[in-house]
């Protein structure tokens, strides 16, 4: 809900932001970050499905019962997270959830296809449909990991080991070869518990206040447990009263 305060006008200063402190403020409307359930939900379904192409568990039939999990843990989950990352005005995050979140609605939705037997995909060998999509996702990951270097190290740890590891079952799903698949399970586990760890992480500054674990921000404040970092006033966006970002 959005709130309008009236202060008492000060006197006249010749700093700007006593000057806007001093006028009506819109406060917007309360908003947990979407990135928390983003890259959880993005952790839990790229975890699941990597240790699958990694060889830990399962056999040829276990796309089946792994679709339901994917389409609406990650898929559902994430494109909402970044839905709500766009009100947040984190074109970063609405861009990587965004398209994540898609991607894993449409991977769920192939993998029905597959189980009521409306499609066939190749048991073995290459499938290069697949791996054109795998390419698409691995050249706008790497842009978004550039983009995360502005923000934090956790983030670009997350989106770096996404983008090669998208980019190893690219080459996997276009040429074949169970070692590309299997490295490219292994990467993409790792991407899913560097996200595990920046949700957290910022999971926990949100219900503290404060920092508990560092996410390598280029403050040096913003890194040392017990720090307070949040802004709760956006001014440099030219909006008082509105903080940019999550």
């Amino acid at each position: 809900m959005s709130a309008i305060a009236h202060p008492t006008p000060r006197q006249s200063s010749g700093d700007g932001q006593v000057a806007w402190l001093d006028r009506t403020r819109i406060f917007l409307q309360p908003i947990a970050p979407p990135s928390i359930l983003g890259l959880f939900g993005f952790a839990g379904a790229t975890f699941i499905v990597a240790a699958h192409a990694a060889g830990w568990y399962g056999n040829a039939a276990s796309p089946t019962y792994l679709f339901p999990f994917a389409a609406f843990f990650g898929g559902v989950a994430q494109f909402a997270a970044g839905m709500w990352a766009y009100r947040a005005r984190d074109g970063l995050a609405t861009a990587m959830h965004g398209m994540w979140g898609a991607f894993w609605m449409a991977y769920g939705l192939l993998f029905l296809l597959v189980a009521t037997k409306t499609v066939t995909v190749p048991a073995s060998g290459p499938f290069p449909e697949l791996g054109y999509w795998f390419l698409a996702l691995a050249v706008i990951t790497a842009f978004g990991m550039l983009a995360a270097l502005a923000e934090n190290l956790g983030l670009v740890a997350t989106l770096l080991t996404l983008a090669v590891g998208s980019a190893l079952l690219a080459v996997h799903y276009l040429t074949g070869g169970s070692g590309w698949l299997h490295t490219g399970g292994w990467v993409l586990i790792a991407s899913a518990i560097c996200a595990t760890y920046t949700a957290g992480a910022m999971m926990l500054e949100g219900t503290f206040g404060r920092v508990i674990l560092p996410l390598g921000k280029y403050s040096k404040l913003a890194n040392r447990p017990g720090g307070v970092v949040s802004e709760p006033i956006e001014f440099p966006g030219g909006m008082p009263g509105v903080r940019k970002g999550q």
